[in-house]
């Protein structure tokens, strides 16, 4: 069956506007039960200078239509998860990269959330309300390979407290280290291929882009091979694929991330251009200043033979 591709923004937007299979999507991955779940998407616009679309190649037909900015997507989700240490408030946030110079915008956008004011909830204790921070857990669905670690689809980076006096594991848990540190999943989209170990990574097979068709847009898929509890999230990415807004704005995703590319290549270019130039115009120093020396060098040979000569003279005298 055909399903659209949720690695666009607009596809997993819409696959994650339905709270049951966000809270599915979630749970399968941080292997916590989520009570509560509140979708509040964000939208952020961004602003691309495309210097009045002069660096764009030349070769590009449709740069008359590209925009001059566009909308990134990160989704948020306050959630109430029960564990076996009881029940937890946390904020989750789902971002997906396609450039490894994303880092610096998930950086930027952790920090935002530990300082967000809006983002504690209250218990009670000792009989008055005391006010909490949320923790965070992060997940992170990147577009690209990492430069170390390669065969391995999802990476979880967890909390753990260490008595670095013998290296041991402290099992219990405190507040105030919790509330500081968070826990992140990396699920990284290229190493997803042909990867159907356990019941997530046939989860996740549906970001696989090794089963594009012809169309970027669409992915193949055996409907057979996702367990039933995963049937309704199939479903949606089937019926997403048949929605002519999602297609239209699928279209404007793929000429924004194009023109974007084009920039980061141009922009590598020019780096490296100018790093030809430092480096020739360093060259070009260091052989002047080998010039002076071995003028230098040579003056200071002909004193010292004149020297001697007049050494010489006088002694004939």
């Amino acid at each position: 069956m055909q399903i659209a591709n949720p690695i666009y923004d607009v596809v997993f937007k819409y696959l994650m506007e339905d709270s049951k299979i966000a809270k599915l999507l979630i749970s399968s991955i941080i292997k916590q039960e989520i009570e509560i779940l509140e979708f509040s998407p964000k939208e952020f616009v961004t602003n691309v200078d495309y210097k009045s679309k002069k660096n764009l190649s030349k070769n590009n037909k449709n740069k008359k239509n590209i925009p001059t900015s566009f909308t990134v997507y990160r989704l948020d989700f306050t959630a109430k998860i029960r564990t076996s240490e009881g029940d937890k408030v946390v904020i989750i946030e789902i971002q997906k990269a396609k450039f490894a110079t994303d880092i610096l915008r998930f950086r930027k956008y952790l920090g935002e959330q530990y300082s967000n004011k809006k983002n504690v909830y209250y218990i009670e204790r000792n009989g008055k309300s005391e006010k909490r921070a949320f923790e965070i857990i992060s997940i992170y669905f990147l577009g690209h390979e990492l430069e170390n670690i390669h065969g391995v689809p999802v990476i979880k980076s967890e909390k753990k407290y260490i008595d670095l006096s013998n290296g041991k594991e402290i099992k219990q848990k405190e507040y105030f280290i919790d509330s500081l540190n968070h826990e992140s999943y990396t699920i990284l989209i290229p190493e997803l291929k042909e990867k159907r170990r356990n019941e997530l990574e046939k989860l996740l097979s549906i970001f696989d882009q090794s089963n594009i068709t012809e169309n970027d847009h669409i992915l193949n898929v055996n409907e057979k091979d996702f367990p039933e509890k995963y049937q309704s999230l199939i479903r949606r990415l089937q019926k997403a694929a048949t929605v002519p807004e999602i297609r239209k704005n699928m279209d404007a995703e793929d000429e924004i991330i194009d023109a974007i590319a084009e920039l980061e290549r141009q922009n590598e270019q020019e780096i490296a251009i100018r790093d030809k130039i430092i480096e020739d115009k360093q060259k070009t120093i260091e052989d002047k200043q080998k010039t002076i020396e071995d003028k230098q060098k040579l003056l200071e040979s002909k004193d010292k033979l004149i020297k001697e000569l007049e050494k010489k003279l006088s002694k004939k005298k």
